[in-house]
Order: structure tokens, then C-alpha cells, then sequence
């Protein structure tokens, strides 16, 4: 953990994402641990946990802030997935995409030194070359379906993304020398993991998102086929359009707006209903959050790039090229 981070209020001994607000007001992720960290306790005492508390929690409102949707009209409901019952519902397995750097499509930053750190928007080893964009800190609670919704404390958790022009690191040609926006955190007790990171921007054919792999601990990154999850996390359309207006994003607004999160090549199944992050801030920094249950039971699907679709997102083509004007 940074320093920053061990300066900040803390709460039953996890750091409060949200210090200048009450404990109430931290959002459904760091609610979830706070209601997972209670039900351990209960049944240590033999006391049951009614399932409705679940439900209840996993259909609340947003946090407080500039919360949004991907409709761009009403704020987001929820940053976990929770069926109807109140049982988590498993994150959906999604592609890894062209660009993941794992190792399993050429470039592997999971080899190289240095790749376990908490802030990711400047490129480690020969280069010290920083992103541009936005600064947004990525907030992800990872939750152990099987062990009865509890965190998954130790996981080690790769996060990957493109930069405020839509270049990944390590493929793009124009940043191949970089690896910046790649880095692994490891779960603490609360199952959380924080990145600081940058707004990534909006590329053709792809509805804003982050990547990420879950492993079982930190010495599973050696090898993407240990990975036990392989998500993405979608940005909603009200904070991406704030973004997008911004000239250190030119060409995204104008991609976005050619997309939906129901055509999308990759959310389209579901209109990313289990992945819509919540988001609070502004343009001087954003707050991504996302609760991502996990069923270890099931076998990973995820990983490989999805047919069809166009832009970077699809199964083949070039790494994305630096939008210009028009």
C-alpha cells in the first residue's frame, strides 16, 4: 500500500475510498466488504445472514457524487452483479482482446520486474515515460462466490487499458517501447485492489473499458493460462462524454458516439449490465469502481479475441493508430 493510501481515514481497517464523505456514503463496493466482514463474524457465531440483506445491498442506490450510467440519464444502480434471489451472480468471462501483454499474444509485461505496483500511468524499467489523460483511481472488490460471497483476499489482479488516444502500450506502434496502463496489485483482506490510472479514451469499434485478469495469488502471473477470470469493466456514457470534451482526447467523443453498450462487440450480450462501473468525480480525477464475484467452480472461458467486430477490439487488424482531427 502507498503512503497516500496509509494517510487516509480508515474504517474497520480498510482505507475509505471516499475520506470527505460518511462511512455510509463510501459506495456499494466498499459496502460489500463492510457486509461480508459482518456476516464472517455472525457466523462465527452461529447466527444466519437473511438473504434479503444481499439483495438489498446489491440493489441500492449509487454513491453519492457524479455517479453515472451508461444511459447518460440516471445514475447507476449497482457496481456488483446480484440476481433476483440476492446470490452473486458471476462476472462475465470476456475476450482479453489483441493487446493483453500476458504473454499469450506476443508482448509479456507479466515477466518483467517491477509490474507489481499501485500506480500504473507511467511506463517502469528502460522508460519512465507517463500517459496522457485524465487521472482516475480503479477501484475493484473481488468476491469469492464459492467461499459464500466473501472477499478474495491474496488474488493477484493484472489491469491493462488504452491511453487518452487509444494506443495500448507495448502493440501500438507509435508507444511499443512503452508499458505504461499495465500493472498487477494483490487483494488485501477486504478483497480490493486500487489502481492509479488514467481515463482511457475511446478507440474505434469498442465501447469504453479496462481490462483486467484475475489470478489465484501472485505467483500465478507467470503463466495467462492460471488466470481464474478474465473481465472488462465499462465506463458510463455521462462520465466518458465530460472526458471526451477535453482536447487531450480527440477523436474519442467522435468514436462514442458511433457506439452503444448494446451493440458493443463485447458487452452487447447483456448491455454490460454486470460490468457498468460507478463513477464519482471530475475532470480533475475520477473514482471506477467495480465489485467482480467469482465462481472458481466454473471453468474460465475468457482470454481469447472475439470474432467479428470492427476496430481494435476485434479478433485481428493493428493495434490503434493516434486519431487526428476530423
Amino acid at each position: 500500500m502507498s503512503s497516500s493510501q496509509t494517510d487516509r481515514p480508515t474504517y474497520e481497517g480498510r482505507v475509505l475510498p471516499r475520506p470527505e464523505d460518511e462511512v455510509v456514503d463510501q459506495g456499494l463496493a466498499f459496502d460489500l466488504g463492510t457486509l461480508f466482514d459482518r456476516r464472517r463474524a455472525l457466523q462465527v457465531l452461529g447466527i444466519g445472514v437473511a438473504g434479503g440483506a444481499l439483495a438489498a445491498c446489491g440493489s441500492g442506490s449509487s454513491s453519492s457524487g457524479s455517479s453515472a450510467s451508461a444511459s447518460g440519464g440516471s445514475s447507476a444502480t449497482s457496481s456488483s452483479s446480484a440476481s433476483a434471489d440476492g446470490d452473486l451472480t458471476e462476472i462475465p468471462d470476456e475476450t482479453a482482446g489483441p493487446y493483453p501483454g500476458d504473454g499469450s499474444n506476443g508482448a509479456d509485461v507479466l515477466e518483467q520486474s517491477g509490474v507489481v505496483r499501485q500506480d500504473i500511468t507511467s511506463s517502469f524499467g528502460d522508460s519512465t515515460t507517463t500517459a496522457p489523460g485524465i487521472p482516475m483511481e480503479l477501484q475493484l472488490t473481488v468476491l469469492d462466490i464459492r467461499g459464500g460471497g466473501a472477499p478474495m483476499a491474496g488474488a493477484a489482479v493484472y489491469v491493462w487499458q488504452c491511453d487518452a488516444l487509444g494506443q495500448y502500450s507495448m502493440y501500438t506502434e507509435a508507444v511499443q517501447d512503452e508499458n505504461y496502463l499495465r500493472g498487477v496489485q494483490v487483494t488485501d483482506e477486504s478483497g480490493v485492489v486500487t489502481f492509479a490510472s488514467l481515463f482511457p479514451g475511446c478507440y474505434a469499434g469498442r465501447w469504453p473499458h479496462i481490462h483486467f485478469e484475475v489470478y489465484p495469488d501472485e505467483a500465478s502471473i507467470s503463466d495467462a493460462s492460471n488466470a481464474i477470470c478474465t473481465s472488462q469493466v465499462a465506463l458510463p456514457q455521462n462520465a466518458c462524454d465530460t472526458v471526451y470534451a477535453l482536447d487531450a482526447y480527440t477523436g474519442s467523443a467522435e468514436n462514442l458516439s458511433r457506439l452503444t453498450l448494446a451493440t458493443d462487440n463485447v458487452f452487447g450480450d447483456d448491455g454490460g449490465v454486470h460490468q457498468l462501473a460507478t463513477v464519482s468525480g471530475d475532470t480533475s480525477g475520477y473514482t471506477v469502481a467495480l465489485t467482480v464475484p467469482i465462481d472458481t467452480s466454473t471453468e474460465p472461458t475468457g482470454g481469447s479475441a472475439p470474432t467479428g467486430g470492427g476496430g481494435p477490439g476485434g479478433g485481428g487488424g493493428q493495434p490503434p493508430a493516434p486519431p487526428t482531427n476530423g
